[in-house]
């Protein structure tokens, strides 16, 4: 214990004494030169003009004053003391519950993946059944299932702070720079909830993204290896079994928050996401998911193992996990059983949950089984996903961006018993709330330059289409998501471990920005349609206004 301990201190020390290093620096700099961002607005020129620095003032007051020393917090713990402890006490008693009831077999065994088939609820299908080895998981898996839920109720009161409010994510490594982005992204809607995004062990802390830039946007870093060596399931020479997909689940779990918006890194809203946790369909179920583009393709093993009936392939689409709302004081039995499945989800639960079909083999299925399998209560979006999409260099339209639609509108439709899914000519489209922008992500330091870039050297869009999904975004979201992406590029290229071996970022967005974002010359794809509910409660779609970017950013040097 005692080696245990001092080698822990030790690695705490270093990378206290790193961010020392870092906020003196970012003092020493601000005395020397003010504080402000390359301008975003269509004076900059020339990729190198440092004439053009004019700070953008920032729609919300976050606290402290950005630019002096004293502003800057300390290194902040992860949670106030009381509940770090209520924390480990839970940890230790869910882990020796997860390890009571590992599976008594192998792992589900496939005869083919299940494969991309869409989500097509007009004529009822088979559901697909491609595990071959069903007849010697049963008995064990049910076993294993049966006496996780029995004994749910003896693990530990799940702690958090009793009626708070905030967004949770995980970032690291290549998302650290994206999340970043998408969180000003955030601030710019006039949001103001508190963030916390998790990180899996020491290696992916960045001192100066979590101590210094990070608490100007009412955000911390906490990290999962941590709080598993808090609670003593870690010894010092352990490595962290959480890896992948299965840190969403404990980073939910283990966040402070009562009620939460989970967001990827590279998820942003439209609008203000707090006002979809005080209106439905979430103030009656506490749990909201949204559809992905491909059928249900859990197996009918899962459903026997869980008890439950086999549900028609009708009922709904499969899950795309980038957003998921959530009130622990409802949910947390379905919480702990999600944990479950994700504990034992590479082995298992994964397999039987999606049987090898496009995008599953992950978290994604977990939350809605999970509350399903508990008899809890839940809301799947039934508005159906789309995709917005980018002009490559021989003029294809490429998949870009999954578009998610407001759950209050598509709330109201079904519970009048009108189901676009069924046909879209039932009513108007709920407007777009959110956009999990996958593929390109925003970050710099990828390949997104590359990727809308034509063959004669001119650039075009991320979201340049179709027409009948950008018309429902209701303003143009594309231009704000790349002024912060120009924003966290040219203020902290040196900062990100991810960037380290990178060169000239800040110079080729701003290059981008000035030939295809300002440019009066590049198409532009309609952003409102009157065939489409738009709901406008957010600054940023203000009429004829456009919110500014939230606090400048701590510059590194």
């Amino acid at each position: 214990m005692e080696q245990f301990m001092s080698s822990r201190v030790a690695r705490r020390t270093g990378v206290f004494a790193l961010a020392v290093v870092l906020l003196v620096n970012a003092y020493l700099f601000s005395q020397r030169w003010p504080i402000h961002l390359r301008s975003t607005n269509s004076s900059v020129s020339s990729p190198g003009d440092s004439t053009s620095t004019t700070a953008l003032a920032p729609t919300h007051p976050i606290s402290g004053n950005v630019g002096s020393a004293t502003a800057v917090p300390e290194v902040l713990s992860p949670v106030l003391p009381s509940l770090a402890k209520q924390q480990s006490t839970y940890l230790r008693s869910l882990f020796e519950r997860l390890d009571s009831v590992k599976p008594d077999c192998s792992g589900p065994r496939l005869r083919k993946d299940a494969g991309g088939t869409g989500y097509e609820p007009v004529e009822p299908r088979p559901r697909p059944d491609y595990i071959s080895n069903a007849d010697d998981l049963r008995e064990p898996l049910t076993k294993s299932h049966e006496d996780f839920v029995a004994g749910i109720k003896e693990i530990s009161d799940l702690p958090y702070h009793s009626g708070t409010r905030g967004i949770v994510s995980s970032a690291g490594g290549d998302y650290m720079p994206t999340f970043i982005s998408s969180l000003r992204m955030i601030r710019r809607t006039g949001c103001t909830l508190p963030v916390e995004v998790f990180l899996i062990d020491w290696d992916e802390y960045e001192p100066y993204i979590c101590d210094v830039v990070l608490p100007t946007l009412n955000a911390k870093c906490i990290v999962l290896q941590e709080m598993l060596e808090d609670a003593h399931i870690l010894k010092d020479e352990d490595s962290v079994k959480i890896e992948g997909y299965q840190i969403k689940p404990f980073a939910m779990i283990l966040s402070s928050f009562d009620t939460f918006i989970w967001m990827d890194s590279d998820c942003i809203p439209l609008y203000d996401p707090e006002v979809l946790l005080d209106a439905e369909p979430f103030t009656s179920t506490g749990l909201v998911t949204w559809p992905d583009f491909w059928q249900n393709s859990a197996s009918s093993l899962y459903f026997n193992i869980s008890g439950q009936p086999e549900p028609s392939m009708l009922e709904r689409a499969s899950t795309e996990s980038g957003i998921v709302l959530m009130s622990k004081q409802k949910h947390a039995q379905t919480l702990a059983l999600c944990v479950y499945y994700n504990y034992w989800g590479p082995d298992y639960y994964w397999t039987l949950l999606g049987q090898g079909a496009y995008g599953s083999g992950g978290d994604k299925e977990t939350f809605v089984q999970a509350a399903s399998a508990l008899g809890a209560d839940f809301y799947a979006v039934s508005e159906p996903i789309a995709d917005a999409k980018y002009l490559s260099s021989t003029g294809d339209y490429m998949f870009g961006a999954m578009v998610q639609a407001d759950p209050r509108e598509d709330y109201k439709l079904t519970r009048q018993g009108i189901w676009r899914v069924l046909d879209r000519g039932l009513a108007k489209a709920p407007s777009v709330f959110f956009v999990h922008a996958s593929n390109p992500k925003f970050n710099a330091g990828s390949d997104i330059l590359d990727l809308l870039q034509f063959a004669d050297g001119e650039w075009g869009r991320v979201w340049a289409g179709p027409d009948h999904v950008t018309s429902r975004f209701g303003y143009d979201i594309e231009k704000p998501y790349w002024e912060e992406l120009m924003n966290v590029t040219c203020s902290l290229e040196h900062a990100f471990i991810a960037w380290q071996h990178k060169r000239g970022l800040c110079e080729s967005v701003q290059k981008y920005w000035n030939s295809t974002i300002i440019n009066p010359d590049t198409p532009l794809p309609p952003f409102v349609n009157e065939t489409v509910v738009h709901n406008i409660t957010s600054p940023v779609a203000s009429a004829g206004k456009e919110a500014s970017s939230p606090t400048p950013i701590p510059p590194v040097r």
